[in-house]
C-alpha cells in the first residue's frame, strides 16, 4: 500500500522507522561521488548547449542513468531524460528530484582551464554559449545522487524520479519546451511524485549557506510585447506625420506607475522592465512604428492580472492622445507561475538541510523577483526548492558578477554541499525520518 501524498501525511512519513532500517548517511555518500561531480560538471561547463539543444549533455545523463540500472527515458520535451530508481527497502513515498541542463547565449569571460569557446547561431547571430547560470553544476550534481542512492538502492523505500530538464531558460523562438512541455507528454503519468526538488546555485551567497524561504518564493514571470504605429514623414517637419518614438516613450514612463502607485507594494512585489526599444533607422526620419517588449513579475495572481490590465490600458490611452495607434501581446504567451515553496514538505527537510549545511548557514531570505520554471511541478505535488551558495566566503558580494553574467563563476565548494543536502533531503523523505 503506498503512502498518502506527503502535505496530507506527514505524520505517516514520520512514524519511528523499525529497529532494523538503516537511513544511509548522506555525507559519506556525496563524498564518495565527489570526484565525479567535479569532473562532471567541468566537463558539461566546457561543452554547453542551449535549450532544447542539450545533445551531448543528454546522451551523457542518459549513459549514466542506464549504467546505474536506471529505467530510463531520453527524448522527452525534445532533450530530456528520465531516469527512475525503484528502491529494494520496502513500500515508500514516490519523490522527484529535478536538475535543469540548458546554457546560455553568453560568451565566457572567465579564464579557466576549461573555459567554454563553444559558438552557435542565436536569432541569426553567431554568439558564445556559456553555463553562465550554474546548470552544470545542477547535472552534475544530480548525476551524483542517482549514483550514490543507486549504490543502496536495496535499503531504500520507495522509488526516485531523477528529471533532466532542458530549456529552462527558454526554447528557441517558435518552439516550445522545458517544464511544461514534460509534463504535457506525460513526465508524471505513470509517476505521480509526493514530493519534487530541485536546487539553484546562486552567487552573490557564500558557498556555505543554503537559502530559501515557504510559500512564494520566486516571481511568476510573464512576456510582453507592444508595438506603436505611427505614421512616417521628415524628422523636420514633425507636424506632418504622427510620431510613435515620442508616444513610445510616454508609454514607457507612463507604465511605471502601474508599479508606483497602483500596486499594493506592501502587499507582494511587483516589477514591471522594459527590455528593449527597437524603432527608427535614420536620425531625420520619423518611423512608421516602434516595438516595445519587456517583462512583467509578480507574485499573486490577482495582481498579475492587474498588472496586465493596467497595461494594456496604458498602453491604448497613451497612443489614442497621441494620435497613434498599438498593437500588444499582454501577456505575449503562457508565463512561468510562481515558485511556491510547500510549507509542509519544507518543514519537512529543513533538519536535512541544516545537517547539511550548519543550522545557522540555512537561511530564510525574501522573495526573489527572477522566475524559475521549476515551478510548473509545483503544480502537479507539492514541491521545494533551494538556493546553494556559488560565492566563496568572505568575498565582497557587492563586487560578484551574478548568475547570467560573462564572468558567473562558481566556487565549486557549492558542489559537495548541494549533493549532501539533495541527498540527506531525499533520503528523509524516502525514510520517512523526523
Amino acid at each position: 500500500m503506498r503512502l498518502l501524498p506527503l502535505a496530507a501525511a506527514v505524520l505517516a512519513l514520520g512514524l519511528s522507522l523499525p529497529a532494523a532500517a538503516q537511513v544511509p548517511d548522506a555525507e559519506a555518500l556525496a563524498e564518495a561521488v565527489q570526484a565525479r561531480v567535479v569532473e562532471w560538471r567541468r566537463d558539461i561547463h566546457q561543452h554547453p548547449e542551449l535549450g532544447n539543444r542539450e545533445f551531448r549533455t543528454a546522451a551523457l545523463v542518459a549513459e549514466h542513468l542506464e549504467g546505474l540500472g536506471l529505467e530510463v527515458r531520453t527524448g522527452i520535451a525534445h532533450t530530456g531524460v528520465v531516469g527512475i530508481l525503484r528502491g529494494g527497502g520496502g513500500d515508500g513515498p514516490r519523490i522527484a528530484l529535478r536538475a535543469d541542463m540548458d546554457a546560455l547565449p553568453v560568451t565566457e569571460r572567465n579564464d579557466l582551464p576549461f573555459r567554454s569557446t563553444v559558438t552557435t547561431e542565436f536569432r541569426g547571430q553567431t554568439v558564445g554559449v556559456m553555463h553562465a547560470c550554474g546548470h552544470d553544476a545542477h547535472v552534475a550534481i544530480l548525476m551524483g545522487v542517482a549514483q550514490a542512492l543507486a549504490g543502496v538502492r536495496e535499503d531504500l523505500p520507495g522509488e526516485v524520479m531523477f528529471i533532466f530538464q532542458p530549456a529552462e531558460e527558454g526554447p528557441p523562438e517558435g518552439e516550445e519546451g522545458g517544464a511544461s512541455l514534460m509534463l504535457e507528454e506525460g513526465l508524471f503519468a505513470d509517476f505521480q511524485p509526493e514530493a519534487v526538488l530541485g536546487l539553484h546555485v546562486i552567487a552573490g551567497i557564500p558557498s556555505d549557506t543554503i537559502a530559501t524561504r515557504p510559500g512564494p518564493f520566486m516571481a511568476a514571470s510573464d512576456r510582453f510585447s507592444i508595438t506603436v504605429r505611427g505614421r512616417q514623414t521628415h524628422g523636420s517637419t514633425p507636424w506632418a506625420g504622427v510620431d510613435p518614438i515620442v508616444a513610445a516613450a510616454d508609454l514607457v514612463m507612463s507604465a511605471q506607475t502601474l508599479v508606483s502607485r497602483q500596486s499594493e507594494l506592501t502587499r507582494a512585489p511587483v516589477v514591471l522592465t522594459f527590455g528593449a526599444i527597437n524603432g527608427g533607422i535614420r536620425n531625420n526620419i520619423i518611423p512608421d512604428e516602434v516595438e516595445l517588449i519587456g517583462t512583467i513579475r509578480t507574485f499573486e495572481p490577482d495582481m498579475r492580472e492587474r498588472v496586465f490590465e493596467g497595461l494594456r490600458r496604458v498602453a491604448e490611452s497613451v497612443a489614442t492622445a497621441h494620435g497613434a495607434q498599438v498593437e500588444h501581446a499582454i501577456p505575449a504567451e503562457a508565463g512561468n507561475p510562481v515558485v511556491r515553496n510547500d510549507e509542509t514538505l519544507l518543514e519537512r527537510i529543513r533538519p536535512a538541510l541544516e545537517r547539511s549545511a550548519g543550522a545557522e548557514r540555512v537561511i530564510t531570505i525574501n522573495p526573489i523577483t527572477g522566475a524559475e520554471d521549476f515551478s510548473e511541478f509545483g503544480l502537479h505535488a507539492p514541491a521545494v526548492f533551494f538556493f546553494v551558495g556559488a560565492t566563496e566566503p568572505g568575498t565582497d558580494m557587492a563586487t560578484v558578477a551574478r548568475n547570467h553574467s560573462p564572468e558567473f563563476m562558481l566556487d565549486e565548494a557549492a558542489l559537495p554541499l548541494g549533493t549532501r543536502a539533495m541527498l540527506a533531503a531525499a533520503l528523509d523523505l524516502l525514510h520517512g525520518a523526523r
